[in-house]
């Protein structure tokens, strides 16, 4: 039962796999701008007291593997973290805000399904995705 979290009057175990993409999904996560988007959502979510268990920023979306405490309702937190992150964004990056007219950096909507046991699974699913989106760009570069 190591899984289970607790707040003054509650023990939960809530585990959601998240993905959510830039506005178009313009593939802007590379090298130095991928780490520091990563940072971002890593210092938002320790604000709000959210365990990232796994996280991937691939070139044009973003897949975590969270423990979001009951006291926060998914798409509120997700509503802090798109907002909160696009302005973070824009800030290290202005150009962008000519790209993605101001502050909508993220696409509406998002991904999320809750983990429960397959926790483990998602982990891994993951850890493979950027491997699987290069080695996807790889066969589709040697076709042209």
């Amino acid at each position: 039962m190591n899984d289970v979290n607790s707040l003054s009057h509650t023990s939960w175990n809530c585990k959601y796999h998240i993905v959510f993409a830039p506005k178009y999904r313009r593939k802007v996560f590379y090298g130095q701008k991928r780490r520091e988007v990563g940072e971002i959502l890593r210092t938002l979510c320790n604000w709000k007291k959210v365990k990232i268990i796994e996280a991937e920023v691939c070139p044009d979306h973003i897949h975590m593997l969270v423990e979001i405490p009951p006291k926060y309702s998914v798409s509120s937190f997700m509503g802090y973290l798109k907002g909160k992150s696009s302005l973070m964004i824009y800030e290290k990056y202005p150009e962008l805000k000519y790209k993605y007219r101001n502050r909508e950096f993220w696409c509406r909507g998002y991904y999320v399904d809750t983990a429960g046991k397959n926790a483990k699974k998602i982990e891994e699913y993951i850890r493979r995705q950027l491997e699987e989106d290069k080695a996807g760009e790889q066969l589709t570069m040697g076709n042209i």
